[in-house]
């Protein structure tokens, strides 16, 4: 039997057969939202690329460090959190409103695991708002129509894209999100993104069998960028100290996880 909690009353889309990112990730990062099949997928994938939890929590770390960095020294009070994944402690909503109760947040995803825990999610302060969209990145004009009912797109938004462009693998595809989405938004709006690299510097080239077994084994399809490719994203916004570092790296204090292949930074629009 699997030592996870197995949810329950999951949409009929659920396939609990294969193993899902949002739910591997979950285990990764010591969560209990996920099934026996993600437990071994995500074993398997730790076995041959072992920093991959470190991955998991230098990720989580960048979320923490970048929304407290735009709603305490930059005054966003409107974050667009695409490709939430599975809740766990200081969501971005937690960390925005607790900084600023008056923050609005709307959570982006289309895992039907993410949708049964949309009840934690939608939690709020009294002054703020926090809602929920079952979307796909792949859509982004779905995703900008039902966030302005929510969020104010004459006032600056801070676009959260954390991990979630490594799942469009066509890489002009990807480029055409992250364009489309911010040139939906106003001047003074941020982007925050981290995506994987096999870049050697990184120490990335050791995660390419480990992706190609999980493109094997798991869904949704991943792949990994070069730092040329993944700075693309960013074209026509003005990148923030320190740049774009591992994700772990970026403003970095002195017990920050060690270097990850997973590329990370913030950038404000002119």
């Amino acid at each position: 039997m699997s030592d996870g909690h197995t949810p329950s009353d999951t949409p009929a889309r659920l396939n609990t057969a294969v193993a899902h990112n949002a739910r591997v990730w979950n285990y990764w990062i010591g969560g209990k939202d996920n099934y026996e099949v993600d437990q071994q997928v995500g074993a398997q994938v730790a076995g041959m690329f072992p920093i991959i939890r470190e991955v998991a929590r230098a990720d989580r770390w960048f979320l923490g460090r970048a929304v407290r960095f735009l709603a305490e020294e930059r005054g966003v009070r409107q974050f667009l959190d695409i490709g939430t994944g599975l809740p766990t402690v200081d969501n971005t909503h937690e960390i925005a409103q607790r900084i600023a109760p008056d923050s609005r947040i709307v959570y982006v995803d289309n895992d039907p695991i993410v949708l049964v825990h949309a009840r934690t999610l939608l939690t709020s302060t009294a002054d703020g708002v926090t809602d929920y969209i079952d979307a796909d990145v792949h859509d982004p004009d779905a995703i900008l129509e039902r966030a302005a009912k929510t969020l104010d797109f004459d006032q600056p938004i801070a676009v959260m894209m954390l991990g979630i462009l490594n799942f469009v693998l066509d890489a002009e595809k990807a480029r055409d999100i992250s364009r489309r989405v911010m040139a939906a938004m106003p001047s003074g709006s941020y982007l925050a993104l981290t995506h994987p690299t096999f870049d050697a510097d990184l120490g990335g080239e050791g995660q390419i069998p480990a992706m190609t077994f999980w493109n094997e084994n798991a869904t949704p399809p991943i792949t990994a960028r070069s730092r040329a490719d993944i700075a693309a994203f960013f074209d026509g916004l003005q990148l923030l100290e320190p740049g774009l570092v591992s994700c772990s790296q970026w403003r970095a204090e002195p017990d920050s996880p060690v270097v990850v292949p997973q590329f990370g930074a913030v950038a404000v629009k002119p």
